[in-house]
């Protein structure tokens, strides 16, 4: 049995068709990486996994649980973390409430304690800033505080959406580097990223979208070396 599993989804926003019949999964200890176009349907992917829009049609499981209709602070609890596009911090509350906002449901004060040290100890830089707001920190800053804040309730599986989106290539570096100590260190990664290369790069598999269809999946090995991948997505002639 998959950790997640989709079958069949199809979402829509008002009468735009925007999933068509996806069908994926994710096994556990996996990184897997959406690619495709703007469009394409992978933040949506993310969103109807989360619950922010139900599917019309077909199923969404986690551990062979139906979370299809579920509410999104309902499927938090079941273990989906969400890092979305555009970081979505809260500007006005520092460092610290962003992370204790991240543990809603953790009643534990030690386990949050032990929860705060691993994010601080993945980014070392949000421990310096610990009373800063969020909305001072630099763009790489808040994308770390995200990662973190999605961390905090030790999700089965952390959906990043973009999480290289505006930032420097040096940043970009370190953020992957993250994303694949995360997975050494046990996470399972739901990869959403236009920086096509650096995410097959890391993932172990991954499926091309494309008008909210899936047209291609396969290892993320295989995907490099695809020639339609490497035209459209990866910029090789």
């Amino acid at each position: 049995m998959s950790l997640l599993s989709l079958e069949n989804v199809h979402s829509y926003y008002g009468h735009i068709h925007a999933l068509k019949g996806i069908s994926l999964t994710v096994e556990e200890g996996e990184i897997v990486t959406l690619i495709g176009a703007n469009g394409a349907g992978k933040s949506t992917t993310l969103r109807s996994i989360s619950g922010i829009i139900h599917p019309r049609e077909g199923n969404i499981t986690l551990n062979g649980k139906d979370i299809s209709r579920m509410d999104p602070h309902l499927i938090v609890s079941e273990g989906i973390g969400h890092v979305p596009e555009g970081r979505g911090i809260f500007p006005k509350l520092t460092v610290m409430e962003n992370l204790e906002i991240g543990a809603f449901i953790l009643n534990d004060p030690i386990e949050l304690e032990r929860r705060l040290e691993y994010g601080f100890k993945l980014f070392p830089r949000l421990k310096e800033r610990i009373s800063q707001k969020g909305g001072t920190l630099s763009g790489g800053e808040q994308q770390m505080l995200a990662i973190a804040r999605g961390l905090m309730l030790n999700p089965h599986i952390l959906m990043l959406d973009e999480p290289s989106m505006g930032l420097s290539p040096m940043l970009v570096e370190l953020i992957f580097d993250i994303i694949k100590t995360l997975n050494d260190n046990g996470t399972t990664i739901l990869l959403v990223e236009q920086n096509a290369l650096m995410a097959l790069s890391v993932a172990h598999r991954g499926y091309v979208l494309q008008n909210g269809q899936i047209v291609i999946f396969d290892t993320a090995a295989n995907l490099k070396n695809n020639e339609i991948v490497q035209q459209a997505y990866l910029g090789m002639e």
